[in-house]
C-alpha cells in the first residue's frame, strides 16, 4: 500500500456521494464521540460490519485526528469539526480545529522510551493518503482517506 502525505498545494478533487459534518467539544469525550460516530456512519453508508478492516482503520484514523485536534489544536471554548465524505472506493475523514498556526510535525518515529508521539504514524499506516489544508486564518483541517475495501494478502 502506498501512503501519501499531501499539503495545501495538492488538493484532490472531491465529489462525495455522501457527506456528514458534526461539531464536537474539544475534550477527550468529544474525541471519543467523534470516533464512535465516524464508525457508525461508515458502516451505515457502506454496509460493512464494525469489525471489518476498513471500519477499524476509520476508527483509528478518526481517533488520532480528533485527539490531536483536542490536544494540540484547540483554543478555550472552541469546538472541532468532523467531516466524513464518502468518495468512490474510499472515505475521507477531515478534522478541523482552531489552530492553523500549529501544523502537524513531520512523521518520524519517536524514541523508544517516549510514551506518546505516534499518532500520525498510525494515521500514515492506515490511510492511503493524508494531509492538511488551511483555508483561512482561523482553522486548519487535517484529513485522511481510507480505502473501502482491503486487498487480501
Amino acid at each position: 500500500m502506498t501512503h501519501q502525505h499531501l499539503t495545501d498545494e495538492a488538493k484532490p478533487p472531491l465529489t462525495p456521494a455522501r457527506q456528514l459534518t458534526l461539531r464536537f467539544s474539544s475534550t477527550r469525550r468529544g474525541a471519543r464521540l467523534a470516533r464512535q460516530l465516524a464508525v457508525q456512519q461508515f458502516t451505515e453508508w457502506t454496509g460493512l460490519p464494525y469489525d471489518a478492516d476498513p471500519a477499524h482503520a476509520v476508527a483509528l484514523v478518526t481517533a488520532e485526528l480528533a485527539s490531536n485536534a483536542v490536544r494540540h489544536g484547540s483554543l478555550p471554548g472552541r469546538d472541532f469539526r468532523l467531516t466524513l465524505l464518502l468518495l468512490p472506493n474510499r472515505i475521507r475523514v477531515e478534522v478541523t480545529d482552531t489552530r492553523p498556526d500549529r501544523l502537524p510535525p513531520p512523521v518520524t518515529p519517536p524514541p523508544a522510551d517516549e510514551t506518546s508521539g505516534r499518532g500520525l504514524l498510525i494515521v500514515q499506516s492506515y490511510a492511503d493518503r493524508w494531509g492538511r489544508t488551511i483555508r483561512d486564518a482561523y482553522t486548519k483541517t487535517v484529513w485522511a482517506e481510507v480505502r473501502l475495501r482491503t486487498t487480501g494478502c
